[in-house]
């Protein structure tokens, strides 16, 4: 993506900063949230964003603010821009549920899919901590669940299928293996032999996973075991299903990977929805560019969606609510490349003109915004560069590309601002070798 500036925001710097000044609320501790949970109300769904998948205060005040939902509004579950295999055994930890493991650390280092500190961190080490003693005096229906919502995860959940069936059936076990079988030879990299052999054979094993989804949602009734079991072993086989249409299409890129794994999510959201009951209520934790509605960014351009327009459009009616977060300048965990070691790195000043730019010039210190309150032509008429930093992050490039045009007021509800960051406190765990995936347009 290229650098963007616009030249009536530099023209109208002075207009810009005297509006966002007036309406910020100053950010110091979890009492100083209460305009957002004021804002926030009686919403069924409320996504948090960021604007790069290695800031520690991302992490704090995302978690700040999920406490609050989770105790004070009665929210059902946080489910997050992560794989389903890996974030279901914190589920099953947070739960208290027998041979979990013995604590979250324990659980968050299984975490082998480069970016390992996305989720493998000690500020989630924290949190789950958090929700496992939350959780520990409740009956099991009431218990806050932990999930991931992301479409990468082939051959894990289909080894997390058979290991299911092997214990609640069989018979049933041919049918995943026939899925393994045909997707073996290409298990080196992230997809990216799979998707190269697509180019010859197109829907090489797409046969062997509608079959096991198919196979897994007729056995069903019978898996009469923990009920929570039966639902995984069904989304991992939808996982299965989509994942195959996102590798298969991976070597075309652009908007269709993109619209594929945010559909996706926004399918597992539902499914999630569901399972809690027509009254649960959902926080979703992911990136800014999947959290903001895609149609005041120039994403939508680019015939690009994502899963917080899918649910504005769906579930307008019961609230939702989008939450963005973005920073002036600090310190970010990332990578020089896909599956390199990972990093700390300084992240420079924001570009002049920008969202970061303005709010930093309004005054010291943290920020919290409605959006509704920036009523100004400068804003909604607009595009302004917004930073988003992904997982692969070169500084001395930022300002050649990781700016999306943005239309701060119908992207987010609300803004979290923080002025200086500090990097995400990893728990190094060492990744296992996988080629990069298609993350059209920014690694996130």
């Amino acid at each position: 993506m290229k650098a963007y500036v616009n030249n009536q925001i530099l023209q109208d710097e002075t207009r810009a900063v005297s509006v966002i000044k007036k309406q910020a609320h100053p950010l110091t501790d979890s009492g100083s949230l209460q305009p957002l949970l004021d804002r926030i109300g009686d919403a069924r769904i409320v996504m948090l964003g960021e604007a790069s998948h290695g800031t520690h205060e991302y992490y704090s005040w995302r978690t700040a603010i999920s406490k609050r939902l989770v105790a004070e509004k009665g929210f059902n579950f946080i489910a997050v821009e992560g794989d389903w295999p890996d974030c279901y055994q914190v589920n099953r930890y947070i739960k208290n549920y027998a041979d979990t493991g013995n604590s979250a650390l324990n659980v968050l280092t299984k975490f082998k899919r480069w970016p390992t500190w996305m989720w493998a961190n000690w500020e989630m080490v924290a949190f789950s901590e958090w929700l496992h003693k939350h959780n520990k005096p409740l009956p099991n229906n009431q218990k806050v669940g932990f999930y991931g919502l992301d479409v990468y995860s082939l051959w894990e959940s289909m080894e997390a299928i058979q290991e299911y069936l092997k214990r609640v059936d069989p018979a049933s076990l041919k049918i995943v293996q026939e899925a393994l079988n045909c997707f073996e030879p290409y298990k080196k990299g992230e997809g990216q032999e799979y998707a190269r052999a697509c180019r010859f054979v197109p829907k090489l094993c797409q046969s062997e996973v509608v079959q096991l989804l198919t196979q897994i949602r007729k056995r069903l009734p019978q898996y009469n075991t923990d009920h929570e079991n039966v639902f995984s072993a069904e989304q991992n086989a939808l996982i299965a299903v989509n994942a195959e249409k996102y590798y298969n299409a991976m070597l075309l890129g652009g908007p269709h990977t993109w619209n594929i794994r945010d559909e996706h999510m926004a399918d597992t959201l539902e499914r999630l929805l569901k399972f809690h009951g027509e009254n649960s209520k959902a926080i979703i934790w992911a990136h800014n560019t999947h959290v903001g509605d895609a149609r005041a960014t120039d994403m939508a351009s680019e015939g690009m969606f994502n899963i917080g327009e899918l649910a504005r459009l769906k579930h307008h009616e019961k609230g939702v609510v989008l939450v963005g977060f973005g920073s002036y300048e600090g310190g970010v965990i990332a990578g020089r490349h896909w599956g390199a070691r990972l990093q700390r790195m300084d992240v420079p000043p924001a570009q002049k003109g920008s969202w970061e730019y303005l709010v930093h010039h309004a005054g010291k210190g943290n920020k919290l915004f409605m959006t509704e309150d920036l009523i100004d032509d400068l804003f909604l008429e607009h595009h302004i560069g917004h930073r988003a930093i992904g997982v692969v992050y070169n500084p001395e490039y930022e300002h050649y590309g990781n700016y999306v045009p943005t239309i701060i007021p119908l992207r987010y509800d609300a803004f979290i601002f923080i002025d200086q960051t500090k990097a995400l406190h990893p728990l190094h765990v060492v990744p296992e070798a996988r080629e990069v995936p298609e993350t059209y347009p920014f690694g996130v």
